[in-house]
């Protein structure tokens, strides 16, 4: 028995394979477009114009054809040689034949008559007032009108000029529909071609960063919506270049600060592996020892706060969605209670108003910690840590100030202190990676806050953090 083979299974969106309309160029869909559109007007306004001609051309024969008839019908009579009396008319029609039926059948007129037939019949017997037809035999329009003596006036004129007119028209609207058609074409080409020129420009520049990594801006001109394109296209590759260059500084920064205590780490366990491997090595005292060890483990923990800062850095420089309520005295409180913990010996001022706002409670309360942690490292034994939150006077932001008794920070310091790895001369005696205040910068900016160096009324540092609220939590409040 023949198993079928299962269908095969549905492709993805994105594998799906492309129309043949899809695989045309933009540059040739907007040339076809135009030029279809341009036929469809050419087409209606020419089928339109040929109508309205040819019903007024026909209607303006017929009128003539008519007017004659009537008058040769009432105009005077001749008589002919035979005694026969006979309209002017006979005599002085031009492209027109004309005869005279009477209503026995009798057809008085030149040898070249117009076409009769049973409706010129009725008009002579009185049965019907007046007809007028088409002969398609001689290609003719007739017109039959009474002439008052039991009889009828039969007029006809040849079709052939109107349609000669009509014909050489059609020919003349196909010609300059098509002459029509072309141009539209060749100005949607050019449109098209300068039109999508930005967009070829922005597609080149895309493969080129794709190829080669370069993020040069790209050339604009003009202010139109594709200019507009552009620019937000060069926002996103300055913004591109922008990162790189931070995650560059940070590899090369983070590469230089590891290196001296995964030095300093390697020559300890280089030198406690010889004293116990070798016997022929000099035995270390157990005061050497344990200084060995306990330098070791001081630089396993500062090597564990600079990892462990690096990854806060790097989830901060991800873009993140902020969008939660966060009270910043809860904030405040969590991470006081922390740095208590880690400095018991130093006294903390707290002074907090409620204050609430939309962000991230975790990377707040992270800045918060690292402010504390900052200004318990500076300040002495039993010193004081200042900790204010109050809103500003001019409302829509608050202003968090810690402020710490130790020796503050020199002026040639203070615009540097919040970049990446920057330690002060007095602060490389002291442990820490450099990255607490680059955090608490990054978390500021990233809830559309600032951050601030100067020194406090105490006389130490004063670091200052200023965050917007959301004026709705701020009413509840």
């Amino acid at each position: 028995m023949t198993v079928p083979a299962p269908p095969p299974p549905d492709l993805e969106p994105q594998e799906r394979p492309k129309g043949r309309f899809q695989r045309v160029s933009l540059r040739n869909r907007v040339t076809w477009l135009a030029a279809v559109c341009v036929a469809g007007a050419v087409a209606l306004v020419s089928v339109a114009a040929f109508v309205t001609v040819r019903d007024s051309l026909y209607q303006q024969l017929d009128d003539n054809l008519v007017e004659r008839a009537v008058e040769a019908a009432e105009g005077p009579l001749v008589r002919t040689a035979d005694l026969q009396q006979v309209p002017v008319a006979f005599f002085v029609a031009q492209n027109f034949k004309i005869s005279v039926l009477s209503a026995d059948g009798v057809v008085v007129g030149p040898a070249d008559r117009p076409p009769m037939s049973v409706d010129e019949l009725a008009v002579a017997k009185g049965e019907s007032r007046e007809s007028l037809r088409t002969d398609q035999r001689t290609n003719s329009r007739v017109v039959a009108v009474p002439t008052g003596q039991n009889a009828a006036l039969v007029m006809s004129t040849s079709m052939d000029p109107t349609q000669r007119t009509l014909a050489q028209l059609s020919v003349v609207l196909v010609v300059m529909g098509g002459a029509g058609i072309l141009l539209a074409a060749a100005a949607g080409t050019a449109v098209a071609r300068a039109g999508l020129r930005p967009v070829q420009r922005l597609t080149a520049a895309t493969e080129r960063v794709a190829l080669t990594g370069d993020l040069r801006p790209i050339p604009v001109g003009g202010d139109d919506e594709l200019a507009r394109l552009t620019t937000s296209f060069n926002r996103m590759l300055g913004a591109l270049a922008e990162s790189q260059e931070r995650q560059r500084r940070l590899v090369a920064d983070a590469g230089h600060e590891l290196r001296t205590p995964l030095t300093s780490l390697r020559t300890n366990l280089e030198l406690l592996l010889m004293a116990s491997a070798r016997p022929d090595a000099p035995e270390l005292s157990e005061q050497d020892r344990a200084e060995m060890f306990a330098d070791v483990q001081a630089q396993v923990m500062e090597l564990s706060a600079l990892v462990g800062d690096l990854v806060e850095l790097a989830r901060e420089d991800t873009p993140q969605a902020v969008h939660e309520p966060v009270d910043l005295v809860d904030v405040v409180e969590r991470a006081l209670s922390r740095a208590r913990r880690r400095a018991p010996r130093i006294e903390f001022d707290v002074r907090l108003e409620s204050w609430v706002m939309m962000g991230d409670a975790t990377a707040l309360e992270r800045a918060v910690l690292n402010l504390l942690d900052n200004a318990a490292k500076w300040s002495p034994d039993g010193g004081r840590v200042r900790v204010d939150l109050h809103p500003e006077p001019t409302g829509g932001t608050t202003v968090l100030e810690v402020a710490d008794s130790g020796p503050g920070i020199a002026a040639a310091d203070r615009p540097y202190v919040f970049e990446r790895f920057y330690r002060s001369s007095d602060a490389r005696t002291l442990p820490g990676s450099g990255l607490g205040l680059s955090i608490v910068k990054q978390v500021a900016e990233r809830h559309g806050g600032t951050v601030w160096a100067g020194e406090a009324p105490e006389g130490g540092a004063l670091l200052r953090m200023t965050l917007p609220g959301s004026p709705q939590y701020i009413e509840q409040q």
